[in-house]
């Protein structure tokens, strides 16, 4: 019933920059935190940048400074503009979403996750 589509993966050279997208769509009432995510091979999935709902910003130190995490609420949407990029930033980037909606027993809040995207940085 919700369902999270990110776009903007891809290759880049070291040094370069590439813009992450994340829309949720479905049966939702409001989305609270939003955040982003990445597993490289072999590694586990670590948290990269969260957002929460009024617009509070958290992000890996590994990033600090180079990213930066944003959302259009009116769009249910949120990006990841990602900048200075270096080949260890390789990975495969997932959009996380906690999100209200209704079923059988009224209200409840569920946590959602996007289909990933490839994003490789080389050298």
């Amino acid at each position: 019933q919700v369902q999270l589509v990110e776009s903007g993966g891809g290759l880049v050279q070291a040094g370069g920059s590439l813009r992450l997208s994340c829309s949720a769509s479905g049966r939702i009432v409001s989305i609270n935190d939003m955040g982003w995510y990445r597993q490289a091979p072999g590694k586990q999935r670590e948290l990269v940048a969260a957002i929460t709902s009024g617009g509070t910003t958290n992000y890996a130190d590994s990033v600090k400074g180079r990213f930066t995490i944003s959302r259009d609420n009116a769009k249910n949407t949120v990006y990841l503009q990602m900048n200075s990029l270096k080949p260890e930033d390789t990975a495969v980037y997932y959009c996380n979403a906690k999100i209200t909606r209704w079923n059988a027993l009224g209200l409840n809040d569920y946590t959602y996750w996007g289909q990933g995207t490839q994003v490789t940085v080389s050298s």
